[in-house]
């Protein structure tokens, strides 16, 4: 697992370049993630910022990269868009444990390859990466119910008003004590 930047681009059998770059602020999931992603054949740079990530991608563009939506200092995306403006051939899946529909079509029309819901597992991922360029994503076994859909919309929207419910109210042209009862309750399957 390699923090510096890359010095040469380490490829595989087929003269493939496998350089990974993993942008996550979770340390104990990024470090499990490089080593089980070096043991399939990947460079590894880690970065736990947005910013951190920029440099990376600066420093030396990845082949690929696998990168959270939420960081403490910022939004993967913002990464995902400067990598494919440095090097548009490059595969990027996004992670997020805040899975929702608006934000897998922003990863995508930025050049994401593919959007995966926390916890993925280095398997998914790797296959994320390695699949085909005309290869289409797996449908989810389990996919969200129109609950989960209406709910997941309700709580983008609710974070993109600063968490302020007379605002969200407002957009989603509901009442607000609608909104507050929706809010307190759980998540739908």
């Amino acid at each position: 697992m390699d923090t510096a930047p890359m010095t040469g681009e380490l490829t595989d059998t087929t003269g493939r370049d496998m350089s990974l770059l993993l942008v996550d602020d979770d340390k104990p999931f990024l470090t499990r993630l490089a080593r089980a992603m070096e043991g399939r054949g990947y460079s590894v740079r880690i970065a736990e910022s947005v910013q951190a990530g920029l440099a990376a991608v600066e420093e030396a563009a990845p082949a690929y990269a696998v990168i959270d939506l939420r960081l403490g200092d910022g939004n993967g995306l913002d990464v995902i868009a400067r990598l494919k403006e440095k090097r548009p051939d490059a595969r990027g899946v996004v992670l997020t444990g805040y899975g929702n529909i608006a934000t897998a079509v922003s990863a995508v029309k930025l050049g994401a390859y593919d959007f995966l819901a926390k916890p993925a597992d280095a398997d998914e991922i790797h296959s994320a990466l390695a699949a085909g360029p005309n290869a289409r994503p797996v449908p989810p076994e389990n996919p969200m119910s129109a609950d989960r859909v209406r709910w997941e919309h309700i709580q983008r929207v609710y974070e993109l008003c600063s968490r302020n419910v007379s605002e969200t109210a407002r957009r989603l042209g509901m009442h607000r004590r609608t909104l507050q009862r929706i809010l307190a309750k759980r998540a739908p399957r």
